[in-house]
């Protein structure tokens, strides 16, 4: 490929291996870190419904090549607009590259056969290639069937939901390391009355941060009513 500066994506220190809360997903980090760190696949597909976490995971990829001296690239495609396919261009010299929602590209042959000449020469340079979508790489609509052959030879991993006692643990978890304290039962109250993705509910425990530190008050249970009432959650 002929070189061009990558584009440059929004690197988000704050989401590491060490601020996820796995739950049955502790294996997955593991295949993670050592595809990472060259003692694992080469190729890894993420898959999963949303709101599980791919994107933090991959993003934690990032931060780990990082804090090992390596190059890394983050991307993640959207449903509504793909960008030039010239993007990939000089992608192949980076050592981890991360491509979040990769179903997105399915149906485009341009894109399909710029990704599949990326893939090719990245892979041949030795990096790792992390991919994350919505679903299995059999189930995504590729239609360059090199290229769907191609996203079958890594490892594919599919990313577990977290059962309601491990998204108690959780919000406690991720309470705990935004400095303030929610109990279970408060933990308990919020799935019952908030439940959806996990990305929904730590935008509220920042919300929830910030009432109780105005108000001086402890997250108890009449709080959190009156706080979720006053902002129509």
């Amino acid at each position: 490929m002929a070189k061009q500066l990558p584009l440059h994506f929004e690197f988000r220190a704050n989401q590491t291996f060490n601020n996820f809360y796995p739950g049955e997903n502790e294996e997955i980090i593991n295949h993670l870190q050592n595809c990472i760190a060259g003692t694992g696949e080469q190729l890894i597909f993420l898959w999963g419904n949303q709101g599980l976490g791919k994107s933090h995971l991959l993003q934690a990829c990032c931060c780990q090549a990082y804090a090992l001296g390596l190059s890394s690239f983050y991307f993640s495609f959207s449903r509504s607009a793909l960008p030039d396919p010239i993007m990939l261009n000089g992608l192949d010299e980076i050592d981890i590259v991360c491509f979040d929602n990769i179903e997105h590209l399915a149906g485009d042959p341009t894109w399909e056969m710029a990704f599949f000449n990326f893939f090719n020469e990245h892979r041949d340079r030795g990096h790792k290639l992390i991919l994350s979508a919505h679903r299995a790489p059999n189930d995504i609509a590729i239609q360059l069937p090199d290229l769907k052959t191609r996203l079958n030879w890594g490892l594919a991993l599919k990313i577990q939901p977290l059962a309601d006692h491990d998204r108690i643990a959780a919000l406690t978890f991720k309470a705990n390391q935004m400095g303030f304290e929610i109990s279970p039962k408060a933990g308990r109250f919020l799935l019952t009355h908030y439940a959806r993705d996990l990305a929904s509910l730590w935008a509220l425990l920042e919300k929830l941060d910030q009432a109780s530190l105005a108000a001086k008050r402890k997250l108890t249970i009449p709080f959190l009513k009156q706080i979720m009432d006053d902002n129509h959650v």
